[in-house]
């Protein structure tokens, strides 16, 4: 959850990605995710005169951009380093958690949408995995991995990732991202011309 002493704006964002992130978007109302931000209700429909699903947006673009930064900084030492990095951001929200939260971008993407239509915060998570596949896509490319292999590998990275911090949630061990660790490792170095 954001600190008390963020802006008001910001710390209702943050606070919605955690929300989010610990009981999906249709698990929360727009009451829950101010109280959650510890924000008046007020302010949340003054920021966010669209409701849940600009809040929803604006909570999945949020963890993009965390993610992004993350994986940017680390990248420059290598794919194995954006990867270590990568792993080490989940690895921490789930444990600080007590394995109750996971990724809100995971959690949004995983929701029905209407019927008849594609919700705003649904195009930001199909963003966010672009950004991220995109990021490690170039990376890998960089640091000597075949051009046709390297976005196949990115996604893997990022789905595996996704797949693995479900199943510790689940399993309440983080075996699963440990094991998804060691073989993601395994690829990226056989993929590369030299050292990672």
């Amino acid at each position: 959850m954001a600190k008390p002493s963020a802006p008001s704006r910001e710390r209702i964002v943050a606070g919605a990605a955690d929300m989010i992130s610990r009981r999906g978007l249709n698990g929360t109302s727009i009451r829950d995710l101010a109280k959650h931000a510890e924000a008046p209700l007020g302010s949340t429909y003054h920021y966010f005169p669209e409701g849940k699903q600009q809040l929803a947006t604006e909570a999945v673009q949020y963890a993009d951009a965390a993610v992004a930064r993350v994986l940017r900084k680390e990248l420059d030492a290598g794919p194995v380093a954006g990867l270590h990095a990568f792993l080490a951001l989940w690895r921490g929200i789930v444990l600080a958690s007590d394995f109750r939260a996971g990724c809100p971008v995971l959690a949004v993407a995983v929701e029905e949408p209407p019927a008849d239509e594609t919700p705003p915060a649904l195009v930001a998570t199909a963003e966010a995995f672009d950004r991220w596949e995109q990021l490690l896509a170039e990376a890998l490319r960089e640091h000597g991995a075949a051009p046709d292999q390297a976005p196949g590998l990115a996604t893997l990275i990022v789905a595996s990732v996704e797949g693995a911090i479900a199943m510790c949630r689940a399993k309440r061990t983080m075996e699963p991202l440990d094991q998804v660790a060691r073989q993601l490792e395994a690829l990226i170095l056989g993929a590369l011309d030299g050292p990672a």
